[in-house]
């Protein structure tokens, strides 16, 4: 499989590792490690969110953790290559069984959410097998710093479940970005940032496409330090 080359680094990828996507470079592109010194993504995949907030942040520390040894060893490959690999370090761990001292700024993660079923397709990495919302939340609320922030991508659907459950444990939305696939669809995913401080939480809007497999200029804004995009 041909490594997906972006302009500071690439990634190489697998078929047994969920691949570059549009979910993970939009996480990448808009979760706010400004503040963040120590950042922990959660179910690393290729390392891609992690490489991109390392480009957009270049203070910032950075483990990843992934049940998955291929992924694990994948991400090695990748950020033993970027130009940030003095910042980022990942290791092969349960996310339920993680043990630290440290505290982290930004915990950030694309998590599994599909429920569980028969398909073998990238198992671990969509389906909540190994993972689900209540357990990613109850530990990342351990592992917060006191202003600390979470950041995920999950499906609309989930939406009021995982905001729910993060209250439950005393994490408080703070910003919600309604993504749409093209202008005149339904939203289909959400960015949600919690944190322990409670606030009236910022809402804002963002279309993926002006038109079936044209971008919108909201969109290449937000990636144009990462896409090589073709002249036209």
């Amino acid at each position: 499989m041909k490594p997906f080359k972006f302009k500071q680094f690439e990634i190489r990828q697998s078929q047994n590792v969920f691949r570059v996507g549009t979910d993970g470079v939009l996480l990448g592109a808009l979760a706010d490690a400004n503040k963040a010194s120590k950042v922990l993504e959660v179910g690393t995949g290729t390392g891609l969110i992690s490489l991109m907030l390392a480009q957009r942040f270049s203070k910032a520390e950075f483990l990843g953790i992934d049940i998955n040894k291929e992924a694990v060893e994948l991400t090695k490959t990748n950020f033993e290559n970027s130009p940030f690999k003095l910042r980022l370090n990942n290791i092969l761990q349960d996310f339920k069984s993680f043990q630290t001292g440290d505290k982290f700024d930004l915990i950030v993660s694309n998590p599994p959410y599909f429920e569980a079923s028969d398909s073998e397709k990238d198992k671990i990495a969509r389906q909540t097998v190994e993972l689900n919302f209540r357990q990613l939340i109850s530990k990342a609320a351990e592992l917060l710093s006191e202003n600390g922030i979470i950041s995920v991508i999950i499906p609309v659907e989930a939406g009021v479940d995982f905001i729910e459950i993060a209250k439950e444990n005393r994490l408080f939305l703070i910003k919600r970005i309604n993504i749409k696939g093209i202008e005149t669809s339904p939203v289909k995913r959400l960015v949600l940032e919690f944190s322990s401080v409670e606030k009236d939480p910022a809402v804002l809007e963002f279309v993926i496409e002006k038109s079936p497999r044209k971008y919108s200029d909201q969109y290449l804004e937000l990636t144009k330090d990462f896409h090589i995009f073709r002249e036209k």
